[in-house]
């Protein structure tokens, strides 16, 4: 009897040939997420703000596979327009969108500045809104009843359980990246397109760096995980493939702690 192929690892997880972009892909959990689908056989392409920064990231990348980088301001309508247009320039499809551009900001309550609201909210939300819809022709052209294009949002779990650090409109946003996750996977179902979301825990990055490059709080941090351990660069790479793979395509809606178990308690 021949070997059901819908059952087979070889093809299951595979993203060999897709084309992936990845926004804020030139550090920290994006530029994981990029590396990881490189390795898989995916084109990536790859947006930062920081023209230097960005060009410097996928030179890096291209050792894995074929990175391109497109500097953009992905929070301004003129950034997220440009973007559009030049993978435009380059690919006919997309299948995979990652939304994972963001910011946060932390102060004491009482100092805490509205200003923190506009722009986290501008660039965690609006941007993930905006880029969306912009990619939706391309993502259309690589979506099919079987195999859907997909966008993977990248929220946090600090928009699932209250946040220890004082980082109001960081949490918010990201909470609020969840709710736009689920809405839009709705409404975008119809079309074969899966929206799901990753909620990561602690990774090494700019915005954990004032924990986690310090010994002693990050060993506390870590004690403070169920699973012992700051999450690797493979923990969210490997969510990100199985969300992008065949063996994703019947999820959408879902938001997906990777955060070793930190919810769960």
């Amino acid at each position: 009897m021949a070997a059901d192929p819908a059952g087979d690892p070889a093809t299951l997880f595979s993203v060999r040939g897709r084309r992936v972009l990845v926004t804020g892909g030139s550090r920290g959990i994006g530029y994981m997420i990029a590396q990881g689908f490189l390795s898989a056989g995916a084109t990536v392409y790859i947006t930062a703000r920081k023209k230097l920064a960005c060009e410097a990231a996928a030179k890096r990348l291209s050792e894995h596979g074929t990175c391109v980088a497109i500097p953009a301001d992905v929070a301004t309508a003129e950034g997220a327009e440009a973007l559009v247009a030049a993978i435009g320039e380059r690919e006919s499809a997309l299948h995979v969108l990652v939304n994972n551009a963001g910011a946060t900001w932390g102060a004491p309550l009482e100092q805490y500045p509205e200003a923190a609201f506009d722009k986290l909210l501008a660039v965690n939300v609006k941007a993930v809104f905006s880029l969306t819809v912009r990619f939706l022709p391309l993502l259309r052209v690589a979506a099919t009843a079987d195999d859907p294009a997909r966008v993977i949002n990248v929220g946090s779990v600090d928009g699932i359980s209250t946040p220890v650090h004082e980082t109001f409109a960081y949490s918010a946003s990201k909470a609020a990246v969840h709710m736009l996750t689920r809405h839009l996977a709705i409404r975008l179902a119809g079309e074969h397109v899966t929206v799901n979301a990753l909620a990561p825990g602690p990774f090494d990055s700019n915005m954990m760096a004032f924990v986690l490059d310090n010994p002693e709080s990050r060993g506390m941090v870590a004690q403070h995980v169920p699973l012992g351990r700051i999450g690797r660069p493979d923990d969210v790479a490997g969510a990100s493939l199985f969300l992008a793979s065949r063996a994703g395509s019947y999820l959408t809606g879902v938001v997906l702690p990777v955060d070793g178990g930190l919810t769960a308690k």
